[in-house]
């Protein structure tokens, strides 16, 4: 038997369950991963506290991360004993994921941990650092270079947030991290932020055209945040959006795309080819300093994963979450 989280559905309310499972419960996959850790991203907290549309097929193991070991494969990529990193796919979604103590997936989903992480580094990493490091490539795409002016980061306390300062900081960038948690100034300051603004500053309502400030922005926010930061972008800056920890909406105006040139990139770290993958973990274990990473990680066990849930989606917890299945 194993020990996993999983979620079924009972009058339309998200019922979570930490217990034992049967391995034969598993869904049919080319290659079994006995998990060492997961992560626990926005998108899992609102799966397992049923606060979001996320889960497509019940019942269902939640976890869009997982790192570990293959145990068994029947693909000629993977071997026994191979040490691999699995993010997105569907995992936690439509597909078994990562809050159980084995998954079997596609051998498609799978990459090699890199040599940099451990399995639990990985974790702490996870989707959201992924995704970080995602939006640095789309702003190092567009050209935004260090020595270009700040650039903002929304969100920043957060798990996608605090990767992208510690990670945009270690390439050179003078980043300016935007926080409604203002006892959160010197975690950021260590992770690399030049300056702190308070999450107010952006998060009303706003005039389409802004004062010019920001040379790119990483924003997992959304909606008014989003849109402000659109507006106080320079001539042909960018801004690499990639989340809605504020809302999915975008009430906004062409003005800043057509006037100033600035670039919206849509980052989706789901579907991602795996070379693509690749490039962004090996910017990650280039570039991320194994410090910083420490210092915004915790680490919960499985049993803890419902109560962590619920108070990352009430801004409780900063930085990432590093989930110990075994435990």
């Amino acid at each position: 038997m194993l020990q996993a989280l999983l979620l079924t559905q009972q009058d339309k309310k998200t019922i979570a369950t930490y217990g034992p499972l049967d391995e034969s419960q598993l869904p049919e996959g080319d290659v079994t991963v006995r998990v060492e850790y997961s992560s626990l991203n926005f998108k899992d907290a609102l799966a397992v506290t049923g606060r979001g549309a996320i889960v497509r097929k019940w019942p269902l193991v939640p976890g869009i991360d997982l790192a570990g070991t293959v145990e068994q494969s029947s693909s000629p990529d993977w071997k026994a004993g191979d040490r691999v990193v699995v993010n997105g796919w569907g995992l936690g979604e439509n597909h078994w994921g990562g809050f159980a103590q084995k998954a079997r997936l596609q051998a498609g989903w799978l990459l090699k941990l890199p040599a940099a992480f451990s399995a639990r580094q990985a974790m702490a990493i996870g989707t959201a650092g992924y995704t970080a490091a995602l939006c640095v490539m789309a702003l190092q795409h567009h050209g935004t270079a260090p020595g270009d002016g700040e650039v903002l980061v929304t969100g920043a306390a957060g798990g996608v947030g605090s990767v992208a300062v510690a990670l945009l900081a270690s390439l050179g960038y003078k980043v300016v991290a935007s926080t409604g948690r203002a006892q959160e100034a010197d975690y950021l300051h260590r992770l690399g932020a030049a300056a702190i603004v308070d999450r107010a500053e952006l998060s009303a309502p706003g005039k389409p055209l802004q004062t010019e400030r920001w040379a790119g922005v990483v924003d997992p926010v959304g909606s008014h945040t989003l849109v402000n930061a659109c507006a106080q972008v320079r001539f042909n800056g960018a801004v690499a959006a990639c989340g809605l920890a504020q809302g999915a909406d975008f009430p906004a105006t062409v003005l800043p795309f057509i006037l100033r040139g600035v670039t919206l990139y849509g980052i989706n770290c789901v579907f991602v080819a795996n070379a693509k993958r690749v490039q962004a973990w090996d910017l990650l274990a280039r570039h991320l300093d194994p410090a910083a990473l420490e210092t915004m990680t915790v680490e919960i066990g499985l049993s803890q994963a419902v109560e962590q849930s619920t108070a990352l989606l009430d801004g409780r917890v900063r930085g990432r979450c590093v989930v110990d299945v075994n435990r």
